[in-house]
């Protein structure tokens, strides 16, 4: 009987030494359960935050440079226009002058007998005006017209205050007997420079000889400012 007895009191204490290993198991895989890995995920988290916000950082960085653009900012400024001369004076008008013959219709001391003929052109208006180039001349006569062509000369700018005066020669060989076409001139009409209008003047010389279809006739204009 008393091996009986202590065959189950060994049996009882065996039973209880596993069941405290087994519990002293369990508390140690709880306790490895129990590792920071949530931190690292949130780590991994911030960090992707950080880099979207980087981004975001750039992309607005970016939009600043572009909105401050130097080829914007340089567009604002422009040249003006100003007056050819300098002065803001316009181009002188057939309208705004008055025409007349100078004194300059003197001979000229050459073999061919050549003469000139000053031709005047007033600014009537209240305002300065240019004027520059060659006038359009032509002779007129009960038969017919004659243009006259230019001379060598280089023409220049003249600037007319109101009420001044500028002017412009017409040398001319007159006709004498027996040296060729006689052209009986009645008068004269004058185009200024830049003009289409014209104004009409009697020709105070007498006849002229013919040379229309010469290639240096001895009968031209000489250019305003002459």
């Amino acid at each position: 009987m008393r091996l009986l007895h202590a065959a189950t009191a060994l049996a009882a204490t065996s039973a209880l030494a596993l069941a405290l290993t087994a519990c002293g198991n369990g508390s140690g895989n709880d306790t490895s359960g129990d590792q920071p890995s949530a931190p690292t995920s949130s780590s991994s988290a911030t960090a992707a935050g950080s880099a979207t916000a980087e981004n975001a950082g750039a992309t607005k960085d970016a939009g600043s440079s572009t909105g401050s653009s130097a080829a914007g900012s340089s567009t604002g400024g422009g040249t003006g226009t100003s007056s050819s001369d300098g002065t803001g004076a316009g181009r002188c008008h057939t309208a705004g002058l008055g025409f007349s013959f100078g004194s300059g219709d003197g001979k000229i001391s050459s073999s061919d007998d050549q003469q000139q003929l000053a031709v005047v052109l007033k600014n009537k208006t209240s305002a300065a005006c240019t004027i520059q180039g060659f006038p359009g001349v032509d002779l007129k006569s009960s038969g017919g017209s004659w243009s006259l062509t230019r001379s060598s000369a280089t023409p220049k700018k003249v600037t007319l205050a109101a009420g001044s005066s500028t002017t412009f020669t017409i040398t001319f060989l007159p006709w004498n007997q027996g040296s060729g076409t006689e052209f009986k001139a009645t008068s004269v009409v004058v185009t200024p420079p830049n003009e289409t209008t014209s104004t009409t003047l009697a020709w105070p010389g007498g006849s002229v000889l013919l040379q229309d279809g010469a290639t240096h006739p001895g009968t031209y204009t000489g250019p305003v400012g002459s």
